[in-house]
């Protein structure tokens, strides 16, 4: 069975520079671009987080409430490392045992820290704290993400979200090595394959939120685009 932690231990030993998920906010002017060495080290990083901070174990469950942005394919990955299963925002029937939850979610959240672990994200470029800190209970990704090993501690495990990586391999959206541009948060169901497609066929991903159609071509050009969804 081909795993996400074998499918990124192929990319890193075959093209660990290579971009892999490149994030743009036409509203903020943000560019983020993670090579796919530094998406590892973030997938690693919040791997060990949920392991070591909150103490979730193979088959728990993490609840995503992020919008399109890098930090989903970073979450899923670290999920898949660890063997979890994911849950989306509204997903009424998910029990989490930790959420991940950005600016928006943060109060809705906040008032369930009691009961489930949270980690909130302020969403910065560079991955920086809230400003104004975060509610009690609630663990800023800013503050404890950096102090996490770029190297996953445990064994990578196969939970019951683990993506069928040989559908992934032979999906319609992307060609091998190509790149795929998407409005489409990666982070929920009907999003998956666009951050799957990649990996699984060596191909990249651009994500764009708040661009009109102009803008979107801009980056399509600018980026060598080779897809788009939707």
């Amino acid at each position: 069975m081909t795993t996400f932690a074998d499918l990124l231990a192929q990319g890193l030993r075959r093209d660990p520079g290579r971009p892999f998920v490149t994030f743009y906010d036409a509203a903020t002017g943000e560019r983020t671009e993670l090579s796919l060495t530094t998406y590892a080290n973030w997938v690693a990083k919040a791997a060990n987080l949920l392991v070591e901070e909150f103490d979730l174990e193979q088959d728990d469950v993490l609840l995503v409430d992020l919008p399109c942005h890098w930090l989903g394919p970073v979450f899923l990955g670290a999920a898949w490392t660890v063997g979890l299963e994911v849950a989306y925002a509204g997903d009424d029937g998910a029990t989490p045992d930790a959420v991940v939850c950005g600016p928006q979610g943060l109060a809705a959240w906040a008032d369930r820290a009691d009961e489930v672990a949270v980690v909130a994200s302020a969403l910065h470029p560079l991955g920086l704290r809230f400003p104004d800190g975060v509610p009690p209970g609630v663990h800023d990704l800013g503050v404890e993400v950096w102090s996490q090993p770029d190297t996953f501690l445990g064994l990578p495990a196969v939970g019951p979200s683990e993506p069928d990586w040989e559908a992934a391999a032979s999906g319609s959206l992307l060609t091998e090595g190509g790149r795929l541009l998407s409005t489409v948060n990666p982070a929920s169901p009907p999003g998956l394959p666009i951050l799957t497609e990649p990996l699984a066929r060596g191909g990249s991903l651009v994500l764009v939120v708040g661009a009109d159609e102009a803008r979107l071509e801009s980056v399509a050009t600018d980026e060598r685009v080779t897809a788009r969804h939707p």
